[in-house]
């Protein structure tokens, strides 16, 4: 039959393995570092794992396959990661209840190909500006912001990335720098910075991801920068976990904690 499923531009794909993360029903693989469709009866084709991929190497196309196999997808799943991932399958089919839609036409992308926004920046630091009026009839900005690179989320971020170099890491809890407003001139000025949340994000790769970047030995210190309330420590145990893991016994690395009243606990 045809029907839509994903198509993998390996020439685009990096092998950072997101998508495979992102794939309820276990139909992607990493292949000789490329992700592959493991068989055609296993992928929906609701694209639930292109928005994970941060260079555009997946797309939806209409071609003639296998129909996908809800059944099949079950038992490769208890079989290849035991129930919860069945279970977390089934709730994505509650998600998908309704019949999947024609893919949006694509955002122009830059230079490069992939998500405009998780495309790589890097800024230097600049002095506040003149305040400026808005419609709103407030300033545009007033404190600088102290970030200088691009994209921040752990997901996005890419080992090697020229950003990392040179610098310390910090790794911020989400809640963080809305909870304090000394995060941004305390500790990410001058920094290299990731964000992740260990409650509510796909943590599984984030071990393996963060234990690549501290192989970096021009980074001499990791900073985990955490909220006081007891999920977050689950941050600080995989920060830690990927220092054991970067096979560095060089490397530095603090914990401090930020109060729900944004006070730093340190």
């Amino acid at each position: 039959m045809k029907r839509k499923i994903i198509k993998i531009d390996e020439e685009l794909c990096n092998g950072c393995g997101n998508c495979i993360t992102a794939c309820a029903e276990g139909a992607l693989a990493l292949i000789d570092g490329k992700a592959k469709i493991v068989k055609d009866l296993l992928c929906d084709g609701f694209g639930d794992c292109m928005g994970e991929c941060p260079t555009g190497a997946l797309t939806i196309e209409d071609r003639e396959c296998d129909p996908f196999d809800p059944k099949a997808v079950e038992e490769h799943l208890l079989e290849s990661s035991g129930q919860a991932a069945v279970d977390r399958m089934k709730a994505a089919a509650a998600r998908h209840a309704a019949p999947p839609v024609e893919a949006p036409a694509p955002l122009a992308a830059p230079t490069g190909g992939g998500c405009p926004g998780s495309r790589m920046r890097t800024a230097q630091p600049a002095n506040a500006p003149a305040a400026t009026a808005t419609a709103a009839g407030l300033p545009g900005q007033v404190n600088p912001s102290a970030l200088q690179q691009w994209p921040v989320q752990l997901h996005l971020v890419q080992p090697g990335a020229p950003f990392f170099q040179n610098k310390e890491l910090v790794v911020l809890s989400t809640c963080s720098p809305i909870a304090s407003a000394d995060v941004h001139w305390r500790y990410m000025r001058g920094r290299g910075v990731v964000v992740a949340c260990p409650k509510l994000d796909r943590t599984e790769p984030y071990v393996e991801k963060l234990a690549g970047i501290l192989q970096d030995t021009t980074i001499p210190k990791v900073i985990v920068l955490r909220m006081e309330v007891p999920c977050c420590g689950g941050l600080t145990h995989i920060v830690q976990e990927a220092v054991a893991q970067c096979g560095r016994s060089d490397l530095v690395f603090e914990e401090v904690v930020v109060g729900v009243d944004g006070t730093i606990r340190g």
